[in-house]
C-alpha cells in the first residue's frame, strides 16, 4: 500500500498524488500532452501515446514494462508485481514502483520513457 494511504489519505487524494508524479515525469520528458488517464478497477490506467503505460492502485504506481525492464526494476528495493486485487495472480507485466523512485521525477522519466518504448514494440507472432 502506498504510503499516503497508510497515513490516512483518502484513494482519491492519493490518486492525484500519483497522477501528477506521472505528469511530472512526462514534462521532463517533453511529452505532457501524450499523457491521459482513465479511470479503471478503483484506480485510474495511464496512456502514453494511446498506449496503457502504468497502472496507478492503492498499491502505489505500477509501470508496463518488457521483460528486460522488469528484472532490472525488480532488483530495487520495495519493488513487486502488481497484485490488481486480493487473491489475484501477480501481474506479468506491471511492475510496483518504490515509493522513492517516484518520488524522484528523473528516474521516474526514465521509466516511463522505457515503458513507452515497451508499448511501440510489436509482440511476435506465435504461429
Amino acid at each position: 500500500m502506498c504510503d499516503s494511504l497508510r497515513a490516512g489519505v483518502n484513494m482519491s487524494a492519493a490518486l492525484e498524488a500519483m497522477r501528477r508524479d506521472l505528469e511530472d515525469a512526462a514534462t521532463h520528458l517533453g511529452r505532457p500532452h501524450d499523457l491521459r488517464f482513465k479511470s479503471m478497477f478503483s484506480g485510474l490506467m495511464a496512456y502514453l501515446d494511446e498506449k496503457p503505460c502504468a497502472w496507478l492502485t492503492a498499491g502505489g504506481v505500477a509501470l508496463k514494462l518488457a521483460p528486460a525492464d522488469q528484472r532490472v526494476l525488480l532488483q530495487l528495493d520495495g519493488a513487486s508485481r502488481l497484485i490488481a486485487r486480493t487473491g489475484a495472480a501477480q501481474s506479468r507485466h506491471y511492475i510496483l514502483l518504490p515509493t522513492a523512485l517516484r518520488r524522484d521525477t528523473g528516474q521516474l522519466a526514465g521509466w516511463l520513457a522505457r515503458s513507452a518504448a515497451r508499448a511501440t514494440i510489436r509482440p511476435r507472432s506465435r504461429r
